[in-house]
């Protein structure tokens, strides 16, 4: 099955319900998979953590962001699977994991619950009715979908990024789904841009090194934007499969939570992806 079919490109269109914010591609709900990524509205924190906090290590009371979580897998239409939530603990590294049945409620609850998926930054899955999701703040949400149908979350930090974790994580799951990597669709959620995501001259050197000049905005800041856009064609993904959200975080924290703009005292929202059953 594609879960292209019928639809020439992925978008990403904004949706609202039961008061959360959260962006999605419509047209592969028809076709088994349902990925968001989450607005910081509609949630119970408060403070620096206002409002949809979904991250469990921040500070946030627990029992709020458990709260969270289930609001947003509610607006989405998966309340039914929150004990089925599955999370990993970021470590902003390269590792992923494939996760199946086995792994059903791992990291869920932040009030106490089987312990997250160590030390992963991407998920890999192919199971029915296992949402996977991470946390963000200003690092690259990327959703990726093959046919199957099987999909992967993945979580680009500088380090992500320059040892090229969304290309990698693509290929890794068109091998996992058996298809081409062409047949891939990305998706990139909100996350900070390169007039704000100011670097060092040696670690900018990297990444020229790494992936061209290009990585060098015009404002002299990191064009996480154009890096990941490079892992993924490089790896196999066609441009016009890659759908962006293009909103910075660090400019726009009355809607996403923004680590840099915020001093380092904020929440995270989420990217999460599923696999509909039959019936969905």
């Amino acid at each position: 099955m594609n879960p292209r079919a019928g639809k020439a490109r992925p978008t990403l269109e904004c949706r609202r319900n039961e008061g959360v914010t959260y962006w999605t591609d419509d047209a592969l709900r028809a076709n088994g998979v349902l990925l968001a990524f989450s607005e910081r509205t509609g949630g119970t924190s408060t403070g620096a953590y206002q409002s949809l906090n979904v991250a469990a290590h921040v500070g946030d009371d627990a029992t709020r962001v458990d709260e969270n979580r289930s609001r947003l897998l509610s607006a989405m239409g998966l309340g039914e699977l929150r004990g089925r939530l599955v999370m990993s603990e970021q470590v902003h590294g390269e590792h992923m994991v494939v996760v199946g049945e086995d792994d059903a409620c791992r990291g869920a609850w932040a009030s106490g619950s089987p312990a997250p998926v160590p030390q992963t930054d991407a998920l890999v899955t192919s199971t029915p009715l296992l949402p996977i999701a991470m946390c963000f703040a200003d690092c690259v949400p990327i959703v990726l979908v093959a046919p199957g149908p099987a999909t992967a979350v993945v979580h680009a930090g500088w380090r992500g990024a320059l040892a090229s974790l969304p290309g990698v994580a693509a290929g890794a799951l068109a091998r996992h789904a058996g298809c081409p990597t062409e047949h891939v669709s990305a998706y990139v959620g909100a996350h900070i841009g390169a007039a704000q995501y100011v670097i060092g001259r040696e670690l900018m050197s990297q990444f020229v090194n790494e992936f061209g000049t290009f990585a060098r905005a015009e404002s002299g800041g990191l064009d996480l934007d154009a890096v990941v856009t490079a892992s993924l064609e490089s790896a196999g993904v066609l441009s016009c499969n890659i759908a962006r959200l293009g909103i910075s975080t660090a400019e726009a924290t009355d809607r996403f939570f923004s680590y840099r703009a915020e001093a380092g005292h904020t929440g995270r929202h989420a990217a999460l992806a599923c696999l509909l059953g039959a019936s969905s």
